[in-house]
């Protein structure tokens, strides 16, 4: 059997690792990131990754980093063929990528060298990409700078957000892996290097990013709405409260008022932005339940007329 270290962290990664247990892989460790505090009571959290692996009863390993020579020289140990890596979260240096004899494996969620880096999926909505993908990668040391061993294209659906396009990446990435991972163990794929010169970078996401611009073009705000979704999450404040606009749509024309000024056009809450006008479909306020635009203003009679940001 082929003696494979597994690493990943959120849920991207986790279809991944499914796909090689039910491939018959002999999954020798699951890498992943250390248990961090989360939410008002600062309890651990364990990754997705890690709560798969300790319902099927897999070796999980959480070093804090893989700088350290003890982490490398316990995964040397290990006796690798091949380490996969899905969305891990740190940077693989010389030392661990040299461990396998048939390298380390990346699932990466775009189509390289489009979106290098650690949001390609937001980037790719961001940007309005029709399509994107997933590549199959032998990592190197650069940033997913490593030769393409294959990728498979998917389509990015109008009504596509960070959140589902996501989801249905990690099962085409999964797949992929699977089907191309038996060739490359056999010798019969020759890595294909990238084209450096088409490359574009997508730095990872911070919070503050999702607070929306009135200022900005109705089109990219909509693009903004749907890249955030579920995080960071498009945001604005509404009388001194984080309002959360989780569904939107750009539409052609103006009316009066600022941009961040909310009217009432044939029944649906538009935004006023620096070009064109934002209809609102899904809204959620601080502390309460996401609900539709419409139902938040017959709730909150003032919302029209108000301005936001």
């Amino acid at each position: 059997m082929i003696r494979t270290i597994f690493m990943g962290t959120p849920p991207f990664s986790v279809p991944t690792l499914a796909a090689l247990v039910q491939g018959g892989y002999d999954v020798v460790a699951v890498v992943t990131q250390p248990d961090r505090p989360a939410g008002r009571g600062r309890r651990l959290e364990v990754s997705p990754v890690k709560s798969f692996a300790v319902e099927r009863g897999l070796p999980v390993l959480q070093p804090s980093t893989l700088k350290d020579p003890e982490a490398v020289a316990e995964l040397a140990g290990l006796r690798p063929d091949v380490i996969v890596v899905a969305a891990f979260g740190q940077i693989l240096r010389p030392a661990v990528l040299d461990l396998p004899r048939h390298g380390c494996i990346n699932v990466h969620a775009s189509l390289l060298p489009r979106w290098r880096g650690a949001a390609p999926v937001q980037a790719a909505i961001l940007a309005g990409d029709q399509v994107t993908g997933s590549t199959i990668m032998r990592m190197d040391v650069g940033m997913d700078t490593g030769p393409i061993l294959a990728q498979a294209a998917l389509a990015i659906q109008p009504d596509d957000s960070g959140g589902t396009l996501t989801a249905r990446l990690a099962q085409q990435g999964a797949d992929l892996l699977v089907a191309t991972l038996p060739h490359w163990l056999a010798g019969q794929i020759t890595p294909q290097p990238q084209n450096a010169s088409l490359a574009t970078l997508c730095r990872p996401l911070r919070k503050e990013q999702g607070l929306i611009d009135w200022a900005l073009p109705a089109g990219a705000i909509a693009l903004a709405v749907r890249a955030y979704n579920p995080w960071p999450a498009a945001s604005t404040s509404w009388q001194g409260q984080q309002l959360r606009v989780l569904q939107a749509l750009a539409l052609p024309g103006q009316a009066d008022g600022e941009p961040g000024r909310v009217v009432q056009i044939d029944g649906a809450m538009v935004v006023v932005t620096g070009d064109g006008l934002l209809r609102l479909e899904e809204v959620q306020l601080a502390g309460r339940a996401a609900m539709s635009a419409l139902d938040f203003a017959r709730g909150q009679r003032d919302f029209a007329g108000s301005r936001l940001g």
